[in-house]
This record gives C-alpha cells, sequence and structure tokens, in this order.
C-alpha cells in the first residue's frame, strides 16, 4: 500500500517553521519590505510575529503566499544585483593604496 502524498506545499509546515524559513532567506528588514506589517519592521521576534499572524486572518495569507512563492524560486533569485553605475574598467584596480 502506498502512503498518501498530499499536492499542498504547506501540508505539515506550521506558521513558526514558515516564519523562521522567510527570516533565514530574507531576513527581517527585506520581509518587512516584502511583507508590510508593523510585527516584522518594529522590534520584530519570531514568538511577537506568530501571535500577530495567528490573531490575523490577511497577515497570515501573505506570509503563506509569500513562502509558497520561495519555494518555488531559486535562492540566488533574490541576491543582490551588482551594481550597474560602476563602470566596467577602474583606473585604480590597481593601485599601490589597494595593494596590502
Amino acid at each position: 500500500m502506498t502512503a498518501h502524498v498530499s499536492k499542498d506545499p504547506l501540508h505539515g509546515v506550521t506558521l513558526e517553521m514558515q516564519v523562521n524559513a522567510l527570516v533565514a532567506r530574507y531576513g527581517w528588514g527585506e520581509l518587512s519590505k516584502l511583507i508590510n506589517i508593523n510585527c516584522f519592521k518594529n522590534d520584530p521576534s519570531v514568538k511577537s510575529s506568530l501571535k500577530f499572524l495567528r490573531r490575523t486572518p490577511w497577515a497570515r495569507a501573505e506570509v503563506e503566499a509569500l513562502y509558497v512563492d520561495s519555494l518555488d524560486r531559486d535562492p540566488l533569485d533574490d541576491a543582490v544585483p551588482e551594481k550597474q553605475d560602476e563602470p566596467a574598467f577602474n583606473p585604480w584596480a590597481n593601485s599601490r593604496l589597494n595593494k596590502s
């Protein structure tokens, strides 16, 4: 007999696991920009976030949606791109001041 496999990506994943994964991936600062919630902005902690998210269905839905979306994306996609303002040629790259 085969075991039942759920197609729900949130099956067996607690809210605490979701918050911890999002904080590990984005950090509190970026997470507060992605989801505009005060518990992510002002003195953030997992405990206070869980308390708020369990009482607020719309906020929990936002966190769950971001978590599911982050499962599909490569962590390297979230990396900060290199600055485009810098020229390709840096005349100071071989300066003796930069050498140790």
